[in-house]
């Protein structure tokens, strides 16, 4: 950790490193309250996938910022800390059971904060959002058959796809007024009966789409009527723009609707517990509930159960802070990009994530991207997959810039020409990332 942070530098002086920063505007700094958001903390050296595998990958001296994973570069809450610690204190790992009120605490969350009521028979308990997705796909998509996409999503449902030998059926989502709807008819053209079920993003990963209760409910029609069971991923559902709202898929008011779909969902994002490995989904219908929970193998972690537990016990507060703070991020972000970076579009500003999918079409052009990509394809070996002009946008931004973003070709039909970049950092990071990426545009 020290070698490779002595090589690279701390976050904050590689920052300063950049070139000139542009300070937020007066009065977008966090909400003073209990936890500090804005002091930035270094992750570098601790075989972060976020900021340690670009400096790797694309061999940098030194980064501004990594931005292309969605974690969170807080502090994590202390309720969490302190019951992780406390667990670590009696020094021996046997094998795990599951107290109940574990359960009641996911059930309690679920209630007090969305409404939903969850039938303790009808929870499960999964490793992952992706694990728990892998064991609904096993039980409703016979290999070979089709799933239903609106696009562009998150690329992880393509590995959970290629798991299962299952194919995407991509339907490209409309783009107006600097925001994505879905394309109600062509999502049902592509429903065949090969197709048997959809992964609904909600809120929607990249573009930052909270669906309304009428878009759900067109889907969940549609899905109904064609009989292809919604497996709603809603891991993104604590994280809501000021104005916006959430609506889970299971609160629809038409229950057969409901009754076709499975919901799935996680504190990783809420409060950063990707590493700790905790998931669960629920349904209102027995049948699917048995089919899925037959392919369940639920393995937890000791550690990833306390904390999950703590924060659902007493995570409110600080989750209740660090979402009005990214909001504000995001007001930063909204002003920052048409006034410095005219090559890169933000669109409107997300209804919810804290993720940012930007339209790097006129970068991309700039810098030659196109042409880059050809001529790398020229020399690539022949087992490896073509390279794309994403990813030399990708490339150009971590050298030129010094800041790394996801490459927006991963996200399937609709991602190229565009890039996903993860703002739950501090106010600080930002301000710092954003300068650089606009220095490093006003040299091409």
């Amino acid at each position: 950790m020290t070698a490779l942070a002595g090589a690279a530098g701390t976050g904050a002086s590689l920052a300063m490193a950049a070139g000139n920063t542009t300070r937020g505007t007066p009065g977008m700094r966090g909400t003073p309250g209990m936890y500090d958001f804005d002091t930035p903390y270094n992750r570098i050296g601790t075989d972060c996938i976020k900021w340690d595998s670009p400096i790797r990958n694309f061999h940098m001296d030194r980064i501004v910022a990594g931005m292309g994973i969605a974690d969170m570069d807080f502090r994590c809450a202390p309720a969490i800390t302190k019951a992780l610690q406390e667990r670590i204190q009696h020094e021996t790992w046997g094998y795990l059971d599951m107290p109940k009120d574990f359960h009641e605490g996911i059930i309690g969350w679920n209630k007090r904060r969305y409404g939903i009521d969850i039938h303790p028979e009808f929870l499960g308990i999964t490793t992952g959002v992706h694990a728990g997705l892998v064991a609904a796909l096993k039980t409703f998509s016979p290999p070979g058959s089709k799933v239903l996409l609106a696009t562009p999503i998150y690329d992880g449902f393509y590995g959970d796809l290629a798991y299962c030998h299952l194919k995407p059926e991509e339907s490209l989502m409309k783009w107006a007024n600097g925001r994505y709807s879905i394309d109600f008819e062509d999502l049902e053209r592509r429903v065949s009966q090969d197709t048997h079920t959809m992964i609904l993003c909600n809120p929607q990963n990249p573009t930052g789409n909270c669906w309304s209760r009428e878009d759900l409910t067109r889907v969940g029609e549609i899905c109904l009527r064609r009989r292809v069971v919604v497996l709603a991923d809603e891991i993104h559902c604590d994280f809501v723009s000021k104005g916006q709202k959430h609506t889970p898929f299971s609160t629809l008011e038409n229950r057969d609707i409901v009754n076709n779909s499975i919901t799935f969902k996680s504190a990783s994002k809420s409060f950063s517990l990707s590493a700790m490995k905790c998931a669960w989904f629920f349904t209102t219908n027995p049948d699917y509930f048995a089919g899925v929970q037959a392919n369940n193998h639920t393995d937890l972690s000791t550690l990833g159960m306390i904390a999950s537990k703590a924060a659902y016990a007493s995570g409110d507060d600080w989750l209740d802070q660090v979402v009005p703070y990214i909001d504000g991020n995001h007001d930063y972000v909204q002003s920052f990009f048409p006034a410095n970076m005219p090559l890169i579009k933000a669109g409107a500003k997300a209804q919810g994530t804290y993720l940012v999918w930007l339209d790097v079409t006129g970068l991309a052009k700039a810098i030659g991207a196109k042409e880059m990509a050809a001529e790398a394809n020229q020399n690539r070996n022949a087992s490896t997959a073509p390279v794309t002009v994403g990813a030399m946008v990708e490339r150009w931004l971590a050298e030129k810039a010094e800041v790394h973003l996801a490459n927006g070709s991963r996200f399937g039909l609709g991602g190229d020409n565009h890039m996903r970049m993860n703002i739950a950092t501090s106010r600080k990071t930002l301000e710092l990332a954003l300068a650089s990426m606009a220095n490093a545009l006003k040299k091409v």
